[in-house]
């Protein structure tokens, strides 16, 4: 175990300043300090709000992690941070905080995708992954297929969603509920008292000519807050368990259909299920059931890895130093849309050579969002 790199993730895509220490596949610390009580009475997350919370919780959140490991910070191998995708602000403060303390530290840098992050989390609790790897990540921002041959090199896009996310979805239900803010949780917890065959909501994108891979929860959001308020236009009361379940159910449903599919089309006898709504209970549940049905082997992490962390990010990084990945350099930047077929950012002059190797370019434009980054302090 001593010769497995010891590396320390940030994550702050979101509204969770994460700081994560594992030594190879073994998680050391895991802390977290979450902004969602600043946002709640917004109904939503306030970027701004987030990235200003990021900022205060930094420090004391990686000094408790290390505390936490029992290591000191000149002892790492490395320092992974979410380069992308995210909330632009809120990314730029992880990204500042860590090329500050690998360039102090004389460290290696790693620029991760949140997604491929996602992933290997579950190397954590369920050992290494299978090469490939199918993945449901869903989230309030993503709910994606994905097929991973290799988690630090070669992550595929399988289908994703067209509109609004599942987790997206479950809050902006939970607000026409009047449930308050995040919605995951609360609705996950009425649906068990509630009947989710009692009200037939739509299954999008799931007819013969729809995108087989590809999600879609914009219309069941909008048929959920259309007969709720019908209810409450003719004065009767809303069965609210019934619709917790029922909706709750429809989406379910789908995410688990899907992936089933994704992992027989493509021969693939296993199925990752990760993000923050892989803690709901029901589509636990419901993958399990048609997993062991269809002989797939399921693999979900426990729920305070599915949720934004730093752990997954140190897993990330661990894997990228295991397999001799370049690091990044200190022209990193955040990319709010980093896509997930690049699982990190190498260095520049690297990533020019892999190009022209290759015989492309990267088929996307980076939208680094603040270009000074490569001139800061920590350059």
């Amino acid at each position: 175990m001593a010769d497995e790199p010891l590396v320390l993730g940030i994550e702050t895509s979101c509204d969770e300043t994460g700081v994560g220490i594992v030594r190879g596949t073994t998680l050391l610390a895991d802390a977290i300090a979450s902004s969602v009580d600043e946002h709640a009475r917004f109904g939503g997350v306030v970027p701004e709000v987030a990235s200003r919370a990021h900022l205060e919780a930094m420090v004391p959140t990686i000094e408790r992690a290390l505390k936490e490991a029992g290591v000191a910070a000149r002892d790492l191998d490395g320092i992974s941070v979410t380069a992308g995708p995210g909330l632009a602000g809120a990314l730029l403060v992880g990204v500042s905080a860590a090329k500050a303390y690998a360039y102090a530290l004389g460290k290696p840098l790693y620029g991760v995708n949140h997604l491929a992050s996602h992933i290997c989390v579950d190397q954590l609790e369920h050992g290494p992954l299978p090469e490939p790897t199918m993945a449901l990540l869903v989230s309030g921002g993503h709910s994606s297929l994905l097929l991973a041959p290799d988690i630090t090199s070669d992550v595929r896009p399988m289908g994703a969603t067209i509109d609004d996310a599942a987790g997206e979805a479950f809050d902006k239900i939970a607000r026409v509920l009047h449930l308050g803010f995040p919605g995951g949780p609360v609705i996950d917890r009425l649906a068990r008292e509630g009947d989710p065959a009692a009200i037939a909501f739509p299954r999008g994108l799931t007819g013969p000519r729809d995108a087989p891979y590809d999600f879609s929860f914009s219309g069941l959001k909008t048929s959920v807050a259309r007969w709720i308020e019908a209810k409450r236009a003719a004065g009767e009361d809303v069965p609210v368990r019934d619709v917790a379940a029922s909706f709750q159910e429809a989406v379910v449903d789908v995410l688990t259909r899907k992936a089933v599919r994704a992992c027989k089309d493509e021969g693939v006898d296993h199925l990752m299920i990760g993000g923050g709504v892989a803690a709901n209970s029901r589509l636990r549940a419901l993958a399990q059931e048609r997993c062991a049905r269809a002989g797939i082997r399921l693999r979900v992490p426990r729920p305070g890895l599915c949720t934004d962390n730093g752990a997954m990010v140190a897993a990330l990084g661990a894997e990228m130093v295991a397999r001799g990945r370049p690091a990044s350099d200190w022209a990193l930047s955040a990319d709010s849309s980093l896509p997930v077929t690049e699982p990190h950012v190498p260095s520049t002059d690297h990533d020019q050579t892999q190009g022209h190797a290759q015989g492309h370019a990267h088929g996307h434009d980076h939208d680094h969002v603040h270009e000074l980054a490569k001139d800061n302090l920590y350059s």
